[in-house]
């Protein structure tokens, strides 16, 4: 699914050289829930964008889904995010003056998906996250936790391969961070392959594998007994 060989990444800080990632080497196959640790200046987002093709790496390989990802012109970059990956941030990026259906009916427009489909998976995904009578209202008049949940079904209404989720619940509360991995839970239990950034212990734990980052390299990769989100809920 995704494989990643010796990836290097630097930036120009002036005249010296930001040396991010270090010849990272990393697998995950279809249906992995997997937690990304690192604390800030791990390395950890610049790995996120190169996932999400917001980023290129300076050398090394990337795969995704068995096609290298290297070389792309923007445009390209956008057509393979817009058929392989659903983000997933911290800030929700919602369009405020949207409804929550059309916001997540969005990745399909730009898939020129016809406008009844769009509609309809709008409200077959809002409904799974559990916010179909929700539909009309604005991103200003729901919660933390329901912003988060709209952002989670326009991240699946395009049906990606792989789901990215930076810091998913760094902008919730606990009881509505477990809520929120309870759905992520629940979406990796049905077979989709899941990337989670976090620095919060517990919410790491609640994937099935966690990859620890430091400095740019990987210091530890371990799979971990899943904490189940629901006990908490």
């Amino acid at each position: 699914m995704i494989e990643i060989k010796d990836l290097h990444k630097s930036y120009k800080m002036g005249s010296n050289s930001l040396h991010v990632l270090k010849g990272i080497n990393f697998k995950v196959e279809e249906g992995e829930l997997v937690a990304i640790m690192g604390s800030s200046g791990s390395g950890k987002s610049t790995l996120l964008n190169i996932l999400g093709m917001l980023d290129s790496a300076d050398s090394g390989e990337y795969n995704l889904d068995g096609v290298p990802i290297k070389n792309l012109s923007e445009t390209k970059a956008a057509q393979y995010r817009n058929k392989f990956l659903g983000f997933i941030f911290q800030s929700f990026n919602l369009i405020n003056y949207k409804s929550a259906a059309e916001n997540v009916a969005l990745p399909l427009y730009y898939q020129k998906v016809p406008r009844k489909e769009r509609q309809e998976k709008a409200m077959k995904y809002l409904e799974r996250v559990g916010l179909k009578p929700w539909a009309d209202h604005l991103p200003s008049e729901l919660s933390g936790g329901q912003k988060q949940r709209v952002a989670i079904a326009r991240a699946m209404a395009a049906e990606p391969k792989v789901l990215l989720a930076d810091e998913p619940t760094g902008a919730l509360d606990s009881k509505t961070s477990y809520e929120v991995m309870d759905l992520i839970q629940k979406i990796n239990d049905e077979g989709n392959t899941i990337l989670v950034v976090t620095h919060e212990e517990d919410i790491a734990h609640m994937c099935k594998r966690i990859v620890h980052l430091k400095d740019g390299v990987i210091v530890e990769d371990k799979k971990v007994e899943q904490v189940r989100a629901e006990q908490y809920v």
